[in-house]
């Protein structure tokens, strides 16, 4: 699995923020998992809203990580 993060910025008005999240909602992959909320930052660099979430690994992912997973361990 993949955690994925999406950062949304917290100045806009809530009824943009709640179509965000609800397109965002209705384009989750499928077999995701664990979804967080949570607000970051601090008041000097800005906040943001982060909605992490564990996904499966795309082909594509799978196959990068078995080729490099094979070359670790044969560095180890």
């Amino acid at each position: 699995m993949i955690r994925d993060l999406v950062e949304l910025p917290d100045n806009q008005p809530l009824d943009a923020l709640i179509r965000q999240l609800c397109q965002l909602r209705d384009h989750l992959p499928c077999g995701v998992r664990d979804v967080r909320v949570q607000l970051r930052g601090d008041q000097v660099f800005g906040r943001k809203l982060g909605i992490s979430f564990l996904r499966p690994q795309t082909q594509e992912e799978h196959a990068l990580e078995s080729r490099y997973a094979h070359a670790l361990r044969y560095a180890a």
